[in-house]
């Protein structure tokens, strides 16, 4: 008998957004722009892309997250993606002692998918730590080291999604149980709709929280209009801003000229993350910062300019 050939599998395009993290818009962009991905149609017409495609996509976005652009890769050979991988410098985390050590355990609990453990390895350094040091001194290299293996190919979705959602609950609780919140400045921490990262903002908001902020996140992608109606139900003072290296940086100059012409004058916006054309060219009436142990003092520099303290209003 002759051996049954197996069907190729194709994924619509729906699917493949939810795969890769990439756009239904940027897809169709890529394939006009640059012929790739090249879909087939089914029988309504809709695109369909083969497996093959999709893990390309993947190798892609991998890199794009590490700050390479579309346009320079997508040209490239399955196997010059991979050679690019490989090259990516590591993160400073891998370079720590011995605090590496530590940090490594972790990333082994994550390939190991023992979720459980992860949780209470976390939730142990946090007591040990206290939350400050928790933040700066294992969360933010733990997720430089996630993000290099990711951008590696050395993490599936899944699995950099399980260490997402752990030190989500991790933070979430430790933040619950800061006594007395303050009064002001009022907070309001979100990322404009194209950026779905929102580790850096959580981060931010623990380290705020410990200052005395009376915070309000709004989580990932909303809308500048939403934001500003926002602002205004909330009497709040400060909007931080959190954008990845793949952020598009005309959208996000557009994006924060349009908030900044939005709100009121009083209302500062800052911003920060791992975004190149940041750090370049600040924009006009926003404040960066390129590192989280800045806050502190930018807490301090506003109260001092609003003559307020922690507990007042």
């Amino acid at each position: 008998m002759d051996q049954a050939v197996s069907k190729p599998i194709y994924l619509s395009i729906a699917a493949v957004e939810r795969d890769t993290g990439l756009s239904k818009d940027t897809l169709r962009v890529w394939e006009r722009r640059y012929g790739f991905p090249a879909p087939q149609r089914d029988q309504y017409g809709e695109r369909i892309y083969p497996l093959e495609q999709v893990d390309r996509l993947r190798a892609i976005r991998r890199l794009m997250d590490a700050g390479h652009r579309p346009g320079k890769i997508i040209g490239l050979t399955d196997a010059e993606l991979a050679a690019l991988a490989d090259r990516l410098p590591s993160s400073q985390a891998t370079q720590l002692s011995p605090q590496a050590a530590d940090l490594e355990q972790f990333m082994q609990l994550i390939r190991a998918h023992q979720v459980e453990d992860l949780r209470r390895g976390l939730s142990q350094r946090v007591l040990r730590m206290g939350l400050a040091r928790f933040v700066t001194d294992v969360v933010a290299p733990l997720t430089d080291m996630v993000g290099d293996a990711w951008a590696r190919g050395q993490l599936e979705v899944f699995e950099e999604h399980l260490y997402t959602e752990s030190l989500q609950v991790v933070l979430r609780s430790a933040i619950s149980t800061i006594p007395q919140p303050g009064h002001q400045p009022r907070v309001l921490l979100t990322t404009f709709p194209t950026e779905a990262h929102g580790m850096g903002l959580l981060m931010v908001e623990a380290l705020l929280a410990l200052e005395g902020c009376r915070c309000f996140s709004l989580g990932v992608q909303t809308p500048v209009f939403d934001i500003s109606m926002a602002v205004d139900s909330q009497s709040v003072d400060i909007v931080v801003l959190s954008f990845s290296s793949i952020m598009n940086p005309n959208l996000m100059a557009e994006g924060l000229a349009e908030l900044r012409a939005k709100l009121p004058e009083s209302v500062e916006i800052w911003a920060g993350g791992h975004c190149p054309s940041l750090r370049r060219r600040a924009p006009t009436g926003v404040l960066v910062l390129s590192e989280l142990e800045e806050l502190s003092d930018a807490v301090h520099q506003w109260r001092q300019r609003h003559g307020s303290a922690s507990t007042s209003r």
